[in-house]
């Protein structure tokens, strides 16, 4: 087995037995690569809670509207 850095990402290379004796795969498939530390300290929680999202957006979109009708047309 090699681990190498080839076609713009790392791949893990292996002998296999049949048509095709050489076989890659990408790194990241395997668990030759450590686990990225932000997935570790996250352990599938979100930074985000739904609801606080949906409030953020409703926020965006309420300045949006207030922005909007601030704008007066100027006639030339």
């Amino acid at each position: 087995m090699t681990y190498l850095h080839t076609w713009g990402e790392n791949r893990v290379y292996f002998h296999r037995e049949g048509e095709r004796p050489l076989v890659s795969m990408p790194a990241s498939w395997t668990n030759i690569v450590p686990e990225d530390p932000v997935v570790v300290l996250g352990a599938g929680r979100a930074v985000y809670r739904v609801q606080d999202l949906i409030e953020l957006a409703e926020l965006i979109k309420g300045l949006a509207r207030k922005e909007a009708s601030s704008v007066k047309e100027i006639a030339s």
